[in-house]
């Protein structure tokens, strides 16, 4: 028989232990290193895309650039509706119908360039990925796939990776002052479940 091998809080919480692995990638500040070419790549792409959106008209003066893509996630192609979601058409025509293009194309423009420059700087990093692969989900419900499914790949490990992925940037210093520092308090002496071994 193996035995269950269990470790508690002093309250009688079962403390479940990540993998080393896991521990390392999320949690270890010598992974920052790998996160911070992932912060740069994906940053640079949001950047890019931001940039090149920020110096044409039709997304920063008219909202045509939106508009069209809207219109165009709203067609049917071969009989099937480009969106596969009925909720998510709706609210692609209710924005169309509503003539929210001029600002909406605005929110991505300057959406963009905020999730660019807050991966590349390594600020809230878990904040602007989180926002990163809500438009990367956003673009793929609309029917484009591009580089998206990689981006938001991406961006959920930058999300997992939250309290080391800025290490190596402005998280450094910017967490603990916000209250979520690297440095963890002298850990309880953790009580065992009767029966069960205890493991560290």
């Amino acid at each position: 028989m193996f035995a269950v091998k269990h470790v508690t809080d002093s309250k009688g919480n079962v403390i479940i232990q990540d993998p080393p692995v896991a521990q390392f990638l999320f949690s270890n500040s010598k992974a920052s290193v790998l996160w911070l070419i992932v912060r740069l790549y994906i940053g640079w792409q949001w950047i890019e895309a931001g940039w090149h959106k920020f110096e044409d008209p039709a997304w920063m003066q008219t909202g045509d650039g939106i508009l069209g893509f809207w219109n165009r996630a709203l067609a049917v192609n071969n009989g099937k509706p480009v969106i596969a979601y009925d909720w998510y058409r709706n609210f692609i025509q209710f924005l169309v119908d509503s003539g929210s293009h001029p600002w909406f194309a605005k929110l991505i423009v300057f959406g963009e360039l905020a999730v660019g420059l807050g991966l590349i700087v390594g600020a809230l990093v878990g904040v602007a990925a989180f926002f990163g692969a809500l438009m990367n989900m956003s673009f793929l419900m609309a029917g484009t796939v591009s580089t998206n499914p990689v981006l938001f790949l991406a961006g959920i490990l930058l999300i997992l990776a939250w309290k080391n992925a800025g290490y190596i940037g402005i998280d450094r210093f910017l967490l603990p002052m916000l209250g979520t520092p690297w440095k963890q308090r002298e850990a309880e002496v953790p009580a065992q479940i009767p029966g069960a071994a205890r493991t560290v």
